[in-house]
């Protein structure tokens, strides 16, 4: 991470995290302990912890558009809370469709609670960021509210598309990538058009901010992806080849599997074997664990890590584009620069 970067982060979680704690403490006294939980605030017997929850990239992006533009950090964190309780909402019942019990190194909620509690908690979450924009008072509150409704329909969407890819054989890249525009890239665009419109920024800002944030959301989830598979689990809290495990058809796979040659067709010829179950603890079977590193060494044959990075990079640079169509406030800028570096950088 860029040493620019690192004050952005912490300054944003400073101001957004008092507002996102009074909005969590409005929900019912089980909700708020199992989302307390979530956002790492606690452990699951309600013990306070000190430290947790993840990077607040998203509401780091609403301030620095913000400021960016020319307004006030303080007018942009009710959309700075709205779109880390979206996120969240979304992680929670994306470890349950998935299957996940793990992130951030803790037991994810489904695992601890149970699949209902976890979709209760996930949809208080998003209730919740819809009531903090719609009593945020802003004069651009009705734009705000769009914004964010259009972006989690987005999501959603998205979401729909990468469980139906999961019974599919085969995905084309052109459908991962659409995929990935809604999973990850339209609540990060929405971000930054949420801090623009907080600072009434002109149409012109507010829309080169959200080709930014459209473009971060791409590289973002192609790094996630690189990530799923060669990451470090000490760094991502998910087992080794974690992505392969699920057989899931990320981008370096539908990539790989587009590629003609004998490393292509096993590939995708693995691919339908069957995934074990990942609610259940992971165990050692040999087998498996020797498919897993056969498919990434098929998949670097196929050049696809190599062309993940190369991909992120790209739409990185395409972000920075976006912040030149208009002019903006240096300092912010640098750092919404610094931001787009970051998401390349990243090792979780």
């Amino acid at each position: 991470m860029t040493t620019m970067l690192v004050p952005a982060l912490h300054r944003s979680r400073d101001l957004v995290t008092p507002s996102l704690r009074a909005a969590v403490d409005r929900l019912d006294p089980t909700t708020r302990a199992l989302a307390s939980y979530h956002l790492g605030w606690c452990e699951a017997d309600g013990t306070l912890r000190e430290a947790g929850g993840g990077k607040a990239l998203r509401p780091a992006l609403v301030l620095l558009a913000a400021r960016a533009c020319g307004g006030p950090e303080d007018d942009a964190v009710p959309g700075a809370v709205a779109v880390e309780l979206v996120h969240n909402f979304s992680l929670v019942h994306d470890d349950l469709m998935d299957g996940d019990t793990q992130r951030r190194h803790r037991a994810t909620v489904w695992s601890v609670w149970g699949s209902s509690s976890a979709i209760l908690t996930g949809d208080a979450l998003l209730t919740l960021a819809q009531q903090v924009v719609l009593e945020s008072g802003s004069p651009y509150l009705a734009d705000q509210l769009r914004v964010l409704l259009d972006a989690t329909a987005e999501l959603i969407r998205g979401q729909v598309d990468d469980l139906a890819f999961e019974s599919r054989p085969l995905v084309g890249l052109d459908e991962c990538f659409d995929m990935a525009a809604g999973k990850t890239g339209a609540l990060l665009a929405a971000s930054a058009a949420l801090g623009a419109l907080s600072a009434g920024a002109s149409p012109a800002a507010v829309e080169a901010l959200t080709t930014y944030g459209r473009h971060l959301g791409t590289a973002f989830q192609l790094v996630d992806d690189l990530l799923g598979i060669w990451g470090s689990p000490a760094e991502t809290g998910k087992p080794v080849l974690s992505d392969l495990r699920s057989r899931k058809k990320s981008l370096p796979v539908c990539y790989a599997i587009a590629q003609r040659g004998p490393a292509a067709e096993e590939l995708a010829a693995w691919l339908t074997t069957p995934a074990p179950d990942r609610s259940l603890p992971i165990t050692v079977d040999e087998a498996e664990e020797a498919g897993l590193h056969r498919a990434a060494e098929l998949l670097e044959a196929c050049g696809a890590r190599e062309w993940t990075l190369g991909e992120a990079r790209r739409h990185v640079a395409q972000a920075q584009c976006g912040l030149d169509a208009v002019a903006l406030e240096q300092e912010p800028r640098a750092e919404l620069a610094a931001l787009a570096e970051f998401v390349v950088e990243r090792e979780s």
